[in-house]
């Protein structure tokens, strides 16, 4: 993977960071050398858990911030799992041979798609207030996470945004499994990953000293007041 760059000291160790706040700080150092104070920079960040990363990488390098808005398609009986990926208004993404393999009816996909369309409409209006997404033509999107999974999310994330007109697609992710960033790098410009594991069960909280799902309020507060402001 040419366009992939990581932190080689980090590769298959947990307890990385403290906590989504360190995570960015981390990425931060990675993407300023050739991001900072780009003109044409923005953070686009999935919430929940890639709000409080994406907030520190715009800071620390002044970069535009917003959100992107795409969500996992659940697994009617594990929630915690998903089989696809939908971003609001765009893209939607189907892992078809999960779907086989799961024996989900044409009607239980319908609906969990349904489902999370409306998700994302409620997300739009808790989190930017109903806002039309920014133009993105010509510029280049930093698209993140607090972590990349099976990567259907966030391939959903970038062709959504590719269909906008976006000049460059970068990933940046605190940490990924190997064979999900394989899937997924091919289809951005760039991806910057802390950290790589390599072989193994993966979850995205084995990185984190300190982890905890966001609530929505969580989110909104810290949207409406980044850093406690």
């Amino acid at each position: 993977m040419d366009n992939v760059k990581e932190n080689p000291d980090y590769r298959n160790r947990g307890g990385i960071f403290a906590d989504r706040f360190d995570a960015g700080e981390h990425l931060a150092r990675m993407l300023g050398p050739d991001f900072a104070e780009d003109p044409q920079g923005i953070v686009l960040a999935v919430p929940s858990g890639g709000v409080p990363v994406s907030q520190v990488i715009s800071h620390r390098l002044h970069l535009a911030f917003d959100l992107i808005l795409v969500r996992k398609v659940q697994i009617p009986w594990n929630t915690e799992a998903g089989f696809g990926a939908v971003a609001y208004r765009g893209q939607t993404l189907l892992n078809q041979s999960l779907v086989d393999s799961l024996g989900l009816s044409e009607e239980q996909i319908r609906e969990q798609i349904e489902i999370t369309r409306q998700e994302l409409e409620e997300r739009n209006n808790d989190f930017r207030g109903g806002e039309p997404f920014p133009d993105l033509a010509g510029k280049t999107a930093i698209l993140t996470d607090d972590g990349l999974a099976s990567g259907y999310t966030m391939l959903a994330a970038i062709e959504t945004i590719r269909e906008h007109g976006i000049g460059k697609v970068i990933l940046a992710m605190p940490t990924a499994p190997l064979h999900s960033l394989e899937y997924v790098a091919p289809y951005a410009d760039m991806v910057y990953a802390v950290q790589i594991k390599e072989k193994g069960a993966f979850a995205v909280a084995e990185a984190y000293r300190n982890w905890r799902d966001l609530s929505r309020q969580e989110v909104v507060k810290m949207l409406r007041h980044p850093f406690g402001t």
